[in-house]
């Protein structure tokens, strides 16, 4: 369940190439779309006042980067009535400094850009936190990578899902739902056979939502799946929960949701 962290995965067609021949792909262009990464995430032991918002626009197929969208209006509104408004600061980033974060409360996204309305709800889900690290040698399927767990204890009587990432040189992301293992003591898992004694790895849990949790599944699933050939079949579009109220069929990638997490900093032993 191991896949690198992105919002939007470009498989490239390759060209077969010759000493004497180039071959350039006449690719058919499409209209940019509106790129939201509002990921509002409360680590334990902070106040969580300040939280950002990612906005950008899909480029052409030979272009790398995303172009950031920075005349966009943002708002956030929780069920009690606080609004907080996201004001751009640079490079596509829009930020909130007085944003109060309220566990199980409903939030609701409303996102103004080019003429058009975007709009998303979701619940704030919190985290019980990590209880301990464990390392184990002589793991992986071949007995030569070093096994990571993260431990904690997940709450009774309730549906709980969970996004772990693990970070050394890369981030690895992690699901987790709580069907076969309510209330009891269990472990976020990370193994690769790069780690090396001396090593630091930052672990980070979130709660999710099913709906999150349902998202990423499919997101990793596509990029997990799409290794063949260079003219293997696209993946789906993976769509999140954001609408356009103003034109249905212009809809964004990415997703609104709202974490609490806990984190820890482990080093390899």
């Amino acid at each position: 369940m191991r896949f690198y962290k992105s919002f939007l995965t470009v498989i490239a067609l390759l060209g077969f190439i010759s000493c004497e021949e180039v071959v350039d792909i006449d690719l058919e262009e499409s209209e940019p779309k509106l790129v939201v990464e509002a990921s509002i995430i409360w680590i334990k032991g902070t106040d969580g006042n300040r939280q950002e918002i990612r906005l950008s626009t899909t480029s052409p197929f030979y272009e790398e980067e995303l172009r950031p969208v920075t005349n966009a209006i943002i708002a956030v509104t929780s069920e009690n009535g606080s609004r907080y408004e996201f004001i751009h600061d640079e490079n596509g980033i829009y930020l909130n400094e007085e944003f109060q974060p309220i566990l199980d409360l409903e939030y609701e996204l409303e996102l103004n850009y080019n003429d058009q309305v975007y709009t998303a709800t979701e619940s704030f889900e919190s985290v019980p936190g990590i209880d301990y690290v464990e390392q184990l040698d002589g793991g992986g399927f071949a007995g030569d990578e070093i096994e990571i767990k993260a431990f904690y204890t997940d709450p009774a009587n309730q549906e709980n899902y969970y996004l772990f990432k693990f970070t050394d040189d890369d981030v690895f992301l992690e699901l987790y739902e709580d069907e076969f293992t309510d209330g009891n003591q269990i472990f976020g898992y990370f193994s690769n056979e790069d780690i090396e004694q001396g090593d630091v790895i930052s672990i980070q849990m979130e709660g999710i939502s099913r709906e999150y949790y349902d998202y990423m599944f499919v997101l990793r699933s596509q990029v997990g799946t799409n290794q063949g050939g260079p003219f293997e079949t696209m993946p789906a579009v993976v769509r999140g929960n954001i609408v356009n109220e103003t034109n249905q069929d212009n809809f964004p990638f990415g997703y609104f949701r709202l974490s609490e997490s806990d984190s820890i900093t482990y080093t390899v032993e």
